[in-house]
């Protein structure tokens, strides 16, 4: 049996790179040494990590499929996980219970590792799974930047590991239906395609000074890849998604939904040559750091994919939320011939040119059932959201993001000036101004932020000529939670 530290070196040192280049997408994953095709009567055991949240679902939809079961737990908070434990327990069902993901890894005997830790474990979790011989459904987002998830990509490949994103919406057989329904030209031309997050985040309240640790959790493996910091605000859990260290703000979290369908809809397959964003943490000072009013351009082409971020109500004093041609968190899709509103993670109603109901996509799916079937089959191209369309689709949330760290702050009447070269971003911003003059947001105490405007070569997932922007791209590891560069 191998301890912690010999199973991180054996991870990391297993075996040389995979080719630097970007082009694995069309690539099948190598041949598992020793892998078997499971049966239908067959159980697979599956291991979950992190229910503070995301997880509890993981537990309940895998609970619920035949031939499948929850044999272990993990999480870094003793509480959570002694608490999901007794409800195994007044079940009558066992299940083995883990804080540190190493000693599950090299202790139980599970086929699939389910992850839905904070986003700053996504990738690093998995890649020791697949490596230890396991298949990974993870989170969305998949990866916390850029590096973390090419690099999932190559070792999904690597090891033949079936690994599933929980972007559940590839697995909505309405929105299915709709999206190869747009791609076939039954609107015409796609002009654009919007992505929108108006979805309501309150502050979380400012503190002075580092925070007490809840005496449950373990601080350092909770942070792990993420720089050992004390904490600096209230509440430990879920407002990690509001901090740049462990979080992608709600584009890489509620958003990054949408930026998917968007995406997939477009049939891009790449980073966008260029991106541009401008938004702000506004009507509010907390100690939160990412924005919670954002607007976002891609330049895809033809038709650019724009995004939205609104976090405050549609006015001042309202618990209502904007909602955008009947959409506040979905997707828009404008054509020659009409337009596409995807209002939810089902459902599609078609418009003609005069705004006249055409037809409308409806039904679920089930992505876990979907996950499962390519384990089975050890079939990835089953797979309706594997790890490359999930890491590009986070890709394009942490790209956006990037342009807003590295942005100044302004006015509104220089913000707006400077956006006359891209009339997308104009008509966005203009809407966001009225939004937020309806909330009465005093720009002096909370200014918006002008992002830069960045180059990107796609083929290379890096950007053009802006060291700055590259070098975020990644981030600073400490030992021994290292995303490694050689997987």
């Amino acid at each position: 049996m191998i301890n912690r530290r010999n199973f991180l070196k054996q991870s990391v040192l297993a075996t040389a790179a995979l080719a630097a280049g970007t082009g694995c997408r069309t690539l099948a994953p190598r041949p598992r040494p020793g892998a078997r095709v499971l049966g239908a009567n067959e159980t697979i055991r599956v291991a979950v990590v992190g229910f503070g949240g995301r997880g509890r679902d993981h537990i309940r939809n895998f609970h619920e499929l035949p031939n499948v079961r929850v044999t272990a737990l993990c999480d870094a908070d003793r509480a959570i996980l002694e608490r999901e434990v007794r409800r195994f327990a007044d079940r009558g069902e066992k299940v083995e219970a883990y804080t540190d993901i190493r000693e599950l890894l090299e202790k139980s005997q599970v086929d699939v590792v389910s992850i839905a830790t904070p986003n700053h474990w996504h990738v690093l979790g998995s890649i020791w799974a697949v490596q230890a011989g396991k298949d990974v459904y993870v989170e969305k987002p998949v990866s916390h930047n850029v590096f973390e998830g090419r690099q999932l990509v190559r070792a999904a490949q690597k090891y033949g590991a079936i690994v599933q994103v929980g972007t559940q919406c590839r697995s909505s057989e309405g929105l299915r239906e709709a999206v190869a329904w747009i791609r076939e030209g039954n609107l015409g031309r796609i002009l654009r395609v919007r992505g929108l997050c108006y979805k309501r985040r309150d502050s979380i309240g400012r503190t002075f000074g580092p925070q007490p640790i809840p005496a449950t959790v373990d601080y350092d493996l909770w942070l792990g890849p993420a720089p050992l910091k004390p904490l600096r605000r209230a509440q430990l859990h879920y407002d990690w998604h509001w901090v740049w260290d462990t979080g992608n703000g709600d584009l890489g979290n509620q958003g990054v939904h949408q930026v998917d369908i968007a995406r997939w809809i477009l049939g891009e397959q790449k980073l966008s040559p260029a991106v541009w964003a401008v938004g702000g943490r506004l009507g509010y000072i907390d100690d939160g750091e990412t924005p919670n009013t954002l607007i976002v351009f891609h330049d895809y082409k033809p038709a650019p994919l724009l995004f939205e971020v609104r976090g405050l109500p549609e006015k001042k004093g309202s618990n209502r939320m904007d909602n955008y041609r009947g959409a506040s968190i979905g997707v828009v899709v404008d054509c020659e011939g009409g337009t596409v509103v995807i209002p939810s993670y089902t459902r599609a109603i078609v418009y003609d040119r005069d705004g006249k109901e055409m037809r409308v996509f409806d039904g679920g799916g089930n992505h876990y059932a979907n996950f499962i079937e390519a384990v089975r089959s050890r079939r990835p191209e089953r797979l309706h959201s594997d790890a490359y369309e999930g890491h590009v689709s986070a890709a394009l949330c942490h790209t956006a993001n990037i342009s807003y760290r590295l942005g100044t702050f302004a006015s509104p009447h220089g913000i707006a000036e400077r956006l006359r070269e891209q009339p997308e971003m104009e008509e966005m911003f203009g809407r966001m101004m009225e939004h937020l003059r309806a909330n009465e947001v005093d720009f002096r105490m909370t200014p918006l932020i002008l992002g830069r405007l960045l180059r990107i070569r796609p083929d290379r997932e890096t950007f053009v000529g802006d060291r700055e922007a590259d070098a975020m791209l990644t981030r600073e590891y400490r030992e021994p939670y290292v995303v490694p560069s050689r997987v």
